[in-house]
């Protein structure tokens, strides 16, 4: 291997680098190179080997690590064995009999910072969040196509240049990169449930394969409720609650593209549509309507997008969760229950749940934990890399407090 470029960090920076964490920012670095997107470089703190990672000249992280290793290099054996660990670990975590689609590959979580690879059945939907990585891509793409079993073809969603998942909306053109075209929709299988998936230009890869778990509880809880889905999407909890029994569903999302799929995933599983409610609105107006009309709920879910898209922006999206859930207490009738959540990393489960804690003060609801959860295995969290906390989910039984 040729001598790669060796940047010296900044006194004190290198035991962050050397404790694991894979992210080095360009105020760490002592003097940032002019060095092509993607070139592998090595961390140096006081002269010693700290880390070495890919390089990207327009992310304010300036380079993220794939090694501590000084003898391994980045080629494409390093891609591939990362890429079977990550199926390893995933075939020996997950029950995968009656599910066909999972996170693949978890970025910082898998070793694989600014990467992540979502299974669709036989389809993979490649993400990169990093312009240090597309130099990289044929090698992640031939590691996949190799290394995964049953795969027909790859997609790539790029979010070039995005540091953080809270910041992707999700929204973009796919494009294949491997093999067959995926259908448009492509019919997945989620815990015996089927799902549409738009793998090209649906939200995030197509779907939010992070509240799988989570679908799968609230089919346990919906039987013999009248349950209300607030940012319902594509009817994922929705169609789990009818198929777990509940006596009611309305789903609302303000995306009439989404109320339209959800309409459709009732259909897919063999629910009657007529047997529940749609509607493109906003919730917030909904929630307060609700609570106008006197019209009460005995489960009601709220999964919002991130509401803190930046550090500047932690404060009021706090202050946003504890508004919508005190509007949802309102609607919840006694011994109902609250299923909520959060997908900000930079909330923290603690701010989050101080949030929930000051809406059911507010709107005079003594609440109990039912069930608190973070987001599944195939999303891994790296004891070293904290910042890869972000889905908070709770479930609450309401009783009316005494006051």
């Amino acid at each position: 291997m040729s001598a790669l470029v060796r940047l010296t960090l900044k006194a004190g920076l290198g035991r962050h680098v050397r404790a694991g964490h894979p992210w080095v920012f360009k105020k760490a670095i002592e003097q940032l190179p002019r060095i092509p997107p993607g070139s592998v470089v090595d961390l140096v703190d006081e002269g010693r080997f700290a880390g070495r990672g890919y390089f990207d000249p327009f992310s304010a992280i300036a380079v993220r690590v794939l090694t501590r290793d000084p003898s391994r290099k980045i080629d494409q054996t390093f891609f591939d064995e990362k890429i079977a660990g990550c199926l390893g670990s995933r075939q020996s975590l997950l029950a995968l009999d009656d599910t066909d689609s999972y996170r693949l590959v978890h970025g910082e979580g898998d070793g694989l910072p600014g990467v992540v690879v979502d299974r669709y059945g036989a389809f993979l939907v490649l993400k990169l969040y990093s312009a240090g990585l597309t130099p990289h891509r044929a090698m992640i793409v031939d590691a996949l196509r190799r290394m995964v079993p049953g795969v027909q073809g790859i997609i790539g969603r790029d979010e070039v240049g995005r540091d953080d998942a809270d910041v992707d909306d999700g929204v973009g053109n796919g494009r294949v990169l491997w093999g067959a075209d995926a259908p448009r929709p492509l019919a997945i299988t989620e815990r015996g449930v089927k799902f549409w998936v738009d793998v090209y230009a649906g939200q995030k890869t197509g779907f939010f394969l992070d509240q799988r778990e989570n679908r799968h509880l609230i089919r346990r809880l919906a039987r013999g409720r009248d349950v209300l889905n607030c940012f319902s999407f594509s009817g994922g909890f929705s169609v789990n609650a009818a198929l777990g029994g509940a006596r009611s569903v309305f789903s609302v999302d303000q995306d009439a593209d989404a109320i339209a799929l959800a309409r459709d995933n009732v259909v897919l599983n063999g629910l009657e549509p007529s047997g529940f409610d749609f509607l493109a609105a906003d919730v917030f107006d909904l929630l307060d309507s609700f609570k106008k009309e006197g019209r009460t709920f005995d489960l009601v879910i709220l999964d919002p997008p991130a509401f803190a898209k930046s550090q500047k922006a932690v404060e009021a999206a706090v202050a946003g969760y504890a508004s919508l859930n005190r509007q949802a207490l309102a609607i919840l009738r006694p011994g109902g229950l609250l299923a909520t959540a959060s997908c900000s990393a930079r909330v923290t489960a603690s701010a989050f749940f101080d949030a929930v804690k000051e809406a059911a003060f507010h709107a005079r609801v003594d609440l109990s934990v039912v069930e608190e959860r973070y987001q599944p295995p195939d999303h891994p969290i790296r004891l070293q890399f904290p910042e890869g906390r972000y889905l908070k989910f709770y479930v609450l039984e309401a009783r009316r407090d005494s006051r």
